[in-house]
């Protein structure tokens, strides 16, 4: 014969939601970080047939750089991912 006894589930505790970047500073900062990698990879190409490649190419690097403290600062404002308590 069987027992009838309810059986206990012992789960860990519930993991917090993420979302995965989707959120307003992952997307200023990507979208940044894109543009002046394309920058600067049009300027590299320039690079080798006229000077004004190279200022392309540091114009697209400063792109990315401000692009990470855009993101930075946004993060800080609460429109990155919320901390987790633990």
């Amino acid at each position: 014969m069987t027992d009838n006894k309810p059986e206990i589930a012992y789960l860990p505790p519930g993991v917090p939601p993420t979302n995965h970047g989707h959120t307003v500073a992952a997307w200023v900062t990507m979208a940044g970080i894109t543009l002046g990698a394309l920058i600067s990879a049009f300027g590299l190409v320039l690079a080798a047939s006229s000077p004004s490649g190279l200022v392309m190419f540091v114009v697209g690097m400063v792109v990315v750089a401000a692009s990470l403290l855009v993101g930075l600062v946004l993060r800080n404002l609460g429109k990155g991912q919320k901390k987790v308590q633990r």
